[in-house]
């Protein structure tokens, strides 16, 4: 896996569950897609095949599927200027 070529998603809630990040990123077209993937045993998690369709992702975790690979980067949310 080259995490040179990974693109950077950030992520502004941890932990985020693995099948989400597959879909909201567009490599997969539904959830229902991204658990079979996953099940299939097409999906890595910081370079191990992935099975687990619900796996807690934090912030530095990469995910490598059909040629694409995401570094996970968290971004805590803003804190609200008007409190």
């Amino acid at each position: 896996m080259d995490e040179s070529a990974a693109r950077d998603v950030v992520i502004t809630r941890e932990p985020v569950e693995l099948h989400k990040v597959l879909k909201f990123e567009g490599l997969v077209g539904s959830g229902g897609e991204a658990k079979g993937v996953i099940d299939d045993g097409a999906v890595s998690v910081n370079g191990s095949v992935e099975r687990r369709r619900r796996r807690k992702l934090v912030g530095g975790d990469v995910v490598a599927f059909a040629g694409c690979t995401l570094r996970l980067a968290y971004v805590p949310p803003a804190e609200d200027a008007t409190a």
